[in-house]
């Protein structure tokens, strides 16, 4: 094979093969394909797409890459959630002690935030002391001892996509479903998970914009999980406002223990409760969702899920003080509010603008290896369908210098106030099966 015959055919809309694309992820990853090849290539499936067998298809040759976890010794059906990302989706912090406790395990190999969306991995790092990094051997033991680990990935673990995020971040094909959910899906399949929950963001704060866009990604993940044999389920759920009411690393920590105290925002518990309840009937342990909604209400009301967060912690090195005292978390030196300057009500929030303006403030990235500020971000006293009077404040920044005057300004222009409430969107907008 050349490449330069796969980067044609492409070009020209054909369908690649599964030898072809075998071929070429293995010589991307021995160097045998240059980047300017690749580059060319993954341009051409940009513009010309992907059929649901070449998806699949690369999804499994970028899967084949590398080591794959072997994770039968663990009893139990072994569930996993991902999310596409969006603005204050602190959900897994939450959500894998909540599906531990009630007998699922959870093997969670989580990602670090980039541009406006944070990371799983950067928010439990602002716990003291708490670990990332484990272990094939000591991952397998904590999730059959405790049912629940967030780690990082290993690179022996789908090296193929580490590589082609890379490129595909410079050069300018981020925003391809195919090559999206062969990313996704390769890493997912890699962890050695028997079911997986997708949390499919859609609105101004996700990389998927608009519904249309998310349903075809949420389809691209179930089919190609479908393939593998993996059992799975889709929801496409709002990003249209930020999820809850903080963003910024320690500062979702807070929250997600909020949640786990039977407290905290009602769209933060109610997606953690509905994502909950579909990774118990894929884990077999409820007959339907409906009786596994009302379990997951009763791990939370009785303190379940909060004492298996803690276990969580403890198992990772972490400080399980700051369960009791939240304030052990990094704080921010200065606590900026930023306030109305208008009255009616909040009618939108640009999500993707607040995530910006975090990052701005230290709290996210702008390149792989820039240093987060963990203390950093903001808290929303306003969100969607809220009334405003002149003065209110809108949103608190955290920050750690005490000019943040060309972050308050974004902030303020994040939100449109009207004189009408606009409709209300739902949390869950589909669920997709395979």
């Amino acid at each position: 094979m050349r490449m330069v015959d796969l980067i044609t055919k492409k070009r020209d809309g054909g369908e690649l093969t599964a030898a072809e694309l075998n071929w070429l992820i293995a010589g991307y990853v021995d160097n045998t394909v240059p980047d300017y090849q690749m580059s060319a290539f993954l341009m051409a499936t940009y513009f010309k797409g992907m059929t649901d067998a070449e998806q699949t298809a690369l999804a499994m040759a970028m899967l084949h890459s590398g080591d794959r976890l072997d994770l039968s010794g663990i009893p139990g059906v072994k569930v996993d959630k991902h999310s596409t990302g969006g603005v204050g989706d602190k959900i897994s912090l939450p959500l894998a002690p909540l599906v531990a406790c009630l007998g699922v395990p959870v093997p969670m190999i989580s990602g670090r935030g980039l541009g406006h969306t944070g990371g799983t991995l950067d928010k439990l790092e602002s716990i003291p002391g708490f670990t990332v990094a484990e272990t094939e051997r000591q991952f397998k033991d904590q999730v059959a001892t405790i049912r629940q680990a967030i780690v990082s990935s290993s690179k022996a673990l789908a090296p193929a996509d580490r590589l082609l995020y890379a490129l595909r971040d410079v050069t300018g094909t981020v925003e391809s479903i195919p090559l999206i959910a062969s990313s996704i899906m390769s890493k997912k399949l890699a962890s050695g998970t028997d079911a997986l929950v997708f949390d499919v963001k859609v609105g101004n704060g996700a990389f998927m914009k608009t519904p249309a866009q998310a349903e075809k990604l949420a389809r691209a993940l179930v089919a190609i999980s479908k393939q593998a044999g993996v059992a799975a389920v889709a929801l496409l759920t709002d990003m249209s406002q930020p999820l809850g009411v903080t963003i910024g690393n320690s500062l979702e920590v807070a929250e997600a223990i909020a949640i786990l105290k039977n407290r905290g925002p009602k769209d933060v518990r109610d997606l953690t409760v509905a994502l909950a309840a579909h990774m118990l009937v894929l884990g077999q342990r409820a007959a339907s969702l409906e009786v596994a909604t009302g379990m997951c209400e009763d791990a939370l009301k009785d303190g379940r899920a909060l004492r298996a967060f803690k276990q969580l912690i403890e198992a990772q090195g972490g400080d399980v003080s700051v369960v009791a005292d939240p304030r052990r978390l990094p704080q921010a030196k200065f606590k900026v509010p930023v306030t109305a300057t208008t009255a009616g009500v909040v009618t939108a929030i640009d999500a993707n603008a607040l995530g910006t303006a975090v990052m701005q403030l230290g709290g996210g990235r702008q390149t792989l290896d820039s240093k987060l500020d963990l203390a950093v971000g903001l808290v929303l006293h306003k969100k969607v369908g809220t009334p405003v009077s002149v003065g209110d404040t809108l949103a608190t920044i955290h920050a750690d210098q005490e000019d943040v005057a060309q972050v308050a300004t974004a902030v303020a222009a994040a939100y449109t106030i009207g004189q009408a409430a606009p409709a209300k969107q739902p949390l869950i907008q589909q669920v997709i099966r395979a």
